[in-house]
């Protein structure tokens, strides 16, 4: 007995339904690969393109490791390699070795001179290598980045550094999207924004005259005296009401002034920057790790020198230690409410830098930062 045909028109018809779910699935498979491609604009002005979210990133500044760890829970766990030129200090590298164990596996990819090693890094197979804005227009970059082009790997530039008010939120967001983090970026960008625009706000309505401000680095009692022009602390010093006067005599981002120059200025305020580095050269000891005595001490001890201690700022009560590292961290901003309560005490009497680091280590790093930032403390 011949069997007997379904009916056509539901042959027919199943077909049909067949190839439409083949067409649909293609279709969505295919929105799914736009939606995860990223493509975004560095600071450098480059279009970088991912794939996805990038999960092998070679760290152009050791440091950044912290700027990664206000992204992800695990930033080790994203780590391929990380230049070491710039490293996190002693207290901060041993409180995520501490939580991240696997931090004392990451493969280095260069140190001490700022080259980076394009072999180690090729050879480590990241989906990203994260640079500083410097390596841009760095000469000894040039032949590196022309190779990791080659290579098809993709690099893109950050800056927390050179313009920090500027160019912070942009970088950390430009993080956030090449590693799927784009929700906490915006957190942090909310955090910083606030208490920034506040402390502007407040300055704008006020109009109070800048004091008028001398920024010592790396302070230390003798070679006398490396400062800033344009830049980094330039710009914490002129955001929370005040004037760097290192402006009027360093034409670039560093320069010197000599002990002289320094007392015949006489600046309204003086403003000495330090951290465990500075320990052997008997200066100013602040920073992760740091207990409030050591770090009243240390900078007791520089203000006591002579010369220093001859300052009218110094003699009138109106000097300031504060930590180096917060020059290529997003931190930054409880360093400019420190600034400003000082430099405008009538201003901002209810403003409390020490709340806005503590807030900022519970929401935004995965270790803590027990030390000592600034001093006197308040």
């Amino acid at each position: 007995m011949t069997p007997r045909l379904r009916h056509p028109c539901i042959l027919t018809s199943s077909w049909l339904l067949m190839g439409l779910s083949v067409v649909l699935a293609s279709l969505l498979l295919g929105a799914g690969s736009a939606r995860a491609e990223i493509r975004v604009t560095d600071l450098a002005g480059r279009e970088v393109v991912l794939e996805e979210p990038a999960r092998r990133i070679v760290l152009g500044e050791g440091r950044h490791l912290a700027v990664l760890g206000m992204l992800h829970a695990d930033p080790v766990a994203l780590l391929a390699g990380w230049r070491q030129d710039k490293g996190l200090d002693p207290a901060t590298y041993e409180a995520y070795l501490a939580k991240f164990p696997a931090l004392a596996d990451v493969a280095p990819v260069g140190a001490g001179n700022r080259l980076l090693s394009v072999e180690s890094t090729i050879a480590l197979m990241p989906d990203l290598v994260l640079l500083s804005l410097m390596d841009a227009t760095d000469p000894q970059m040039e032949m590196p980045l022309r190779q990791l082009d080659a290579a098809g790997i993709p690099v893109a530039f950050v800056d927390f550094f050179t313009a920090p008010l500027e160019n912070t939120l942009p970088s950390l967001r430009l993080i956030g999207a090449l590693t799927g983090a784009e929700e906490r970026a915006e957190a942090f960008a909310g955090f910083y924004q606030s208490h920034l625009d506040k402390v502007r706000a407040t300055l704008k309505a006020a109009q109070p005259a800048p004091p008028r401000v001398f920024i010592h680095v790396h302070a230390a009692p003798t070679n006398c005296c490396a400062t800033v022009g344009p830049g980094v602390f330039d710009e914490f010093v002129e955001a929370a009401g005040g004037y760097n006067i290192g402006r009027d005599s360093v034409p670039g981002v560093m320069g010197n002034v000599g002990l002289e120059n320094l007392l015949a200025s006489d600046p309204d305020v003086y403003l000495a920057t330090g951290g465990a580095h500075m320990k052997a050269r008997g200066g100013l000891v602040l920073g992760a790790g740091i207990g409030a005595e050591t770090a009243a001490q240390s900078f007791a001890a520089l203000l006591a020198t002579p010369g220093f201690a001859d300052l009218r700022a110094v003699r009138e009560g109106r000097a300031i230690g504060i930590w180096h590292l917060f020059n290529d961290f997003p931190a930054h901003i409880a360093l400019i409410e420190a600034l400003a309560k000082r430099f405008h005490p009538d201003l901002f009497p209810d403003l409390d830098p020490m709340a806005t680091m503590a807030e900022f280590e519970d929401r935004f790093s995965p270790v803590e930062m027990t030390g000592s930032y600034w001093t006197p403390a308040e």
